[in-house]
């Protein structure tokens, strides 16, 4: 494990592969990194020392979130098995047996009592995440599910497919209430409005789609990307939507009526992930470039540019406080940015 810091910058060194995800606990003190090296590993924010290596999966591992209370954290991969750790002993506390084929998306419940896994096998999985037993398995997409989010009242999941549709599931009863279908080619993301109301979905269509999520009606889609969309993200006000792109740029919308706000232009290859801020000043892009880049949405300029990756940048995130930015690359490492 090596801990490299220049000014203003981290470099959490150690993993053998390339680093899929970065997370941060929800009292921002710990960063949990997946890879391609089978392992997870929590960092400690403070200091950068490697607190644990969260070691057992047979393959690579994708995503490691933390709970909302922070007591857990869920690792996933192409090993077919979700497991439940412990952060603060790094051991783990259950594992999650039942997929039959790679899981590739994972997310906690808003009270964090559910865990619910998406699978190559074309199914979801809702895990009682305090037993470790599976409560409910979601069948109904005809293709790969690439991921899942709740509603922020926890009474909806919504699942994106590469059947090209989204569907929206009753978390109590595991019945399905809709089926979103429009989009031409895989949906690669979706997430809920910060009130609940509104669902937006990404797709391989180069379009973007907002839902209502009570009724499953398309209310709009959002055009102007000319490739796949990878990510989507809601500011936190919900007033504005951002989605990342294959060509290159970001753009953002007005949620309340599609109407184009601006394209984020600079980037010179596929920018994967896009998130705002916990105070919506800033939005981060992350891009195969090798670069991150932190964006004025109110002024559409960029306002930094963050280098020193050496392979494509798959995966961001804000600390809760919105003073650091984590990133993962290829190029086998981690940052920590000082915002």
């Amino acid at each position: 494990m090596t801990v490299i810091e220049t000014a203003g910058v981290r470099t959490l060194a150690g993993h053998a592969g390339a680093v899929n995800s970065v997370a941060f606990s929800p009292d921002g003190a710990w960063l949990s990194t997946a890879s391609e090296d089978r392992t997870a590993r929590l960092w400690s924010v403070a200091t950068g020392e490697l607190l644990h290596t969260l070691s057992g999966h047979a393959d690579a591992v994708f995503s490691a979130p933390f709970s909302p209370d922070g007591t857990r954290l869920a690792t996933v991969g192409a090993d077919l098995t979700p497991r439940l750790w412990d952060p603060a002993a790094g051991t783990c506390a259950k594992e999650l047996i039942g997929h039959t084929v790679a899981v590739f998306g994972v997310a906690f419940s808003p009270d964090g009592r559910l865990l619910a896994t998406t699978s190559y096998d074309e199914t979801i999985r809702l895990w009682d995440t305090g037993a470790g037993r599976c409560v409910r398995i979601m069948q109904g997409h005809s293709d790969i599910v690439y991921g899942a989010a709740f509603s922020p009242d926890g009474a909806l999941l919504a699942t994106a497919s590469g059947d090209g549709t989204t569907r929206l599931w009753d978390t109590r009863t595991g019945a399905c209430r809709h089926v979103l279908a429009g989009h031409a080619g895989t949906v690669s993301a979706v997430t809920f409005s910060p009130d609940g109301a509104l669902l937006a979905t990404a797709s391989f269509d180069a379009t973007v789609r907002l839902w209502d999520a009570a009724s499953g009606d398309c209310l709009r889609i959002l055009s102007g990307h000319s490739g796949t969309v990878w990510s989507v993200a809601f500011s936190p006000n919900g007033t504005v939507v951002a989605a990342a792109s294959e060509d290159a740029t970001a753009r953002l919308w007005e949620a309340a009526t599609g109407t184009p706000v601006r394209s984020h232009d600079g980037h010179t290859d596929s920018v994967f992930v896009v998130a705002f801020s916990p105070d919506g000043r800033l939005l981060a892009t992350a891009s195969s470039d090798t670069t991150v880049r932190l964006w004025d949405p109110a002024a559409g300029r960029c306002a930094r540019m963050l280098e020193g990756h050496t392979g494509a940048v798959g995966s961001l995130a804000f600390s809760p406080d919105g003073r650091l930015l984590a990133t993962a690359s290829t190029d086998e490492t981690a940052r920590l940015w000082a915002l």
